[in-house]
């Protein structure tokens, strides 16, 4: 055509049909670059060579050369090759980038054009496709539309809102035109007042959780032996030593005080001049250590005594928002107090720290009589009839500990017992562990086996089940019921005669328990399933905090520990069994 008979949208500059017969020189000159590289390369190649081939589902197979051809018509296939195994009928001719010999070295990357480098630097800056909201528009309104290069008015017939259209929701018709040009048009070819570009969400980071270079410098160790299924663990104990042999030459320290009903927890870490790189790895430790005393011990409100950026960074982090929100959501519950919110105080001085303080609570070393025992897991009832030291019955029944209805705990509970107290001549004293927080008077403060029960009904009808228990079973009985650690606590000071023993209970959980030298409690809540364990950044989170913290104890000792590694160790378990899918993460652990 004579660029007379163009339109003026058509005609290109002397700049631009330069450029088109510059870019059809260099395309003309790769491709017989191309097709010299391929004769080159195959000439490397020899009949009866070993070597391996794609097939055609995409994987690479061992081959033999047959044949090498230099002929115009090969020049895209040159190779011919025969699939060790396989009959002739496999045969095929391939292109150099389908084999993979020693002596095929792979090809230099082409020298792309200046243009093109430059697109390719564009693209790889470029943020991912934007998303557009046209919820604005409506039927009826106006808008400019492209076609041909040009924006024209046109009019919306309709907003799709199926995926389909995702792409191009909006159809449209043009100014004075009929139907047959109607489009279906996307924001790449709008404009609109009415058509916005979505806001990413971003997802809220809680304050204090981000483990900062310093803090993975000073608190990330690996064991000198490795995990193999899970080599990023790095135990918490092991940055916890490598951070105090760092800071103990430091002159400050961040002070603590855990105050609760019956005692208190008191705590000294020597920590990093403040304001430094380094304090930020003391205001992490802090963090994860104040926590670990928490799930011990329990607290209704945290004070701190130290550098002023540091205490600040605490206070954040130990707040509704912060990286320990769930445990300030949880320790009011937890203490018996739901309506007093937890609480940070900053002072100016440790001696304005209440003293630390604990209530030993003696336990009785015998099992004579007739006796009830249960221990109530978070995937089974457990009970046992005891005569005199002997045991007669023991059982475990399974339930859901996520029923919202206290009524089906109670009646589940009632049920595993009363078969257990058949054994029995008559009940003379019941004994009874379960997770979370046992009061003194054998109330459920907190236990976390009734996840799912809101807390006014939690508070009229669980609070006292274990005493109305024990009364419906045996009437006036002396009963006691502690956490399920320190029923193991316990029965190692029973069976080795000495105390200062930490005792494990591992189950579909992981509880905790202490018993001091004279072989009796501290009066501690020992919910040591929720303390870190595992420092690594992307350690597994765990359904009871609900994704809150990672690296927490009880996805290591217990069952998820191994059911969690499975199919890393070898176990053939179907899809829905392969940690992490969804069913692997609920609270439920069949």
């Amino acid at each position: 055509l004579k660029p007379t008979s163009l339109s003026s949208s058509q005609r290109r500059s002397a700049k631009e049909r330069r450029q088109l017969r510059s870019d059809a020189t260099y395309l003309f000159e790769q491709s017989q670059l191309r097709v010299l590289y391929c004769y080159t390369m195959a000439e490397n190649l020899s009949i009866g060579m070993k070597l391996h081939a794609q097939y055609t589902d995409g994987e690479f197979y061992p081959a033999e050369v047959v044949a090498v051809s230099k002929a115009a018509k090969r020049k895209s296939a040159p190779v011919k090759v025969h699939f060790a195994g396989y009959g002739d009928d496999s045969d095929a001719w391939l292109p150099l980038g389908k084999l993979k010999s020693k002596v095929l070295p792979k090809p230099k990357a082409e020298k792309a054009q200046p243009k093109a480098k430059a697109k390719a630097k564009a693209k790889a800056k470029a943020e991912k496709p934007k998303e557009y909201d046209y919820s604005a528009l409506e039927k009826g309104m106006h808008l400019q539309a492209e076609s041909e290069g040009k924006y024209w008015s046109a009019e919306v017939l309709a907003v799709a809102k199926a995926k389909a259209k995702k792409s191009t929701p909006v159809k449209v018709r043009f100014i004075g035109y009929d139907k047959q040009y109607d489009e279906w048009l996307g924001a790449d070819r709008l404009r609109s007042k009415h058509i916005v570009v979505k806001k990413e969400e971003e997802e809220e980071v809680p304050v204090g959780s981000i483990m900062s270079p310093a803090a993975k410098k000073l608190l990330l160790v690996k064991p000198k032996i490795k995990a193999p299924l899970d080599p990023g663990f790095s135990p918490f104990i092991l940055g916890k030593k490598k951070y105090l042999e760092a800071a103990k030459d430091c002159e400050d320290f961040l002070e603590w005080a855990l105050p609760r009903a019956d005692g208190c927890a008191r705590y000294k870490l020597p920590v990093f001049k403040d304001g430094s790189r380094d304090a930020r790895a003391s205001s992490y430790l802090a963090g994860v250590l104040i926590q670990e005393m928490m799930w011990q011990r329990s607290a209704s409100k945290l004070m701190l005594c130290g550098p002023p950026r540091i205490c600040k960074a605490i206070k954040a982090a130990f707040s509704v928002g912060g990286a320990y929100e769930f445990e300030v959501k949880s320790m009011p519950n937890v203490c018996g107090t739901p309506e007093t919110p937890f609480e940070v105080e900053i002072v100016e001085s440790a001696s304005a720290l209440p003293e630390e303080k604990d209530t030993p609570q003696v336990c009785g070393k015998e099992a004579n009589g007739c006796r009830l025992a249960f221990d109530l897991g978070k995937s089974d009832i457990k009970t046992v009839a005891v005569k005199d030291g002997e045991v007669l019955y023991s059982k475990e029944t399974e339930w859901d500990v996520t029923n919202p209805d206290p009524q089906y705990h109670y009646d589940a509970i009632m049920a595993a017992l009363k078969i257990a107290k058949e054994k029995l001549p008559k009940v003379e004293a019941i004994g009874g562990s379960a997770t979370g927080t046992i009061s003194g008077d054998n109330e459920a403060t907190w236990c976390d086996i009734f996840p799912n029960v809101p807390p006014d009904v939690y508070k009229a009808k669980v609070v006292d089940i274990f005493k109305r228990m024990a009364n419906d079973l045996a009437g006036e009985v002396p009963l006691k019921v502690i956490n399920d650690g320190e029923v193991t606590a316990l029965a190692a000071v029973q069976k080795i005669g000495h105390g200062n023993v930490m005792g494990i209970s591992m189950g579909s959980s992981e509880g905790g328990g202490y018993a001091n030298k004279d072989g009796n409690l501290l009066g501690w809540i020992n919910e040591l399933c929720y303390i870190r364990l595992d420092l690594n950044p992307k350690a597994p989170t765990d359904p009871w905090t609900k994704g809150s913290h990672r690296g927490v104890s009880h996805m290591y000792l217990g069952q998820r520990g191994a059911t969690k590694l499975a199919a890393k160790g070898g176990v053939d378990v179907p899809a829905e069994y392969k940690y992490p899918h969804p069913d692997m993460c609920t609270i439920k652990h069949e």
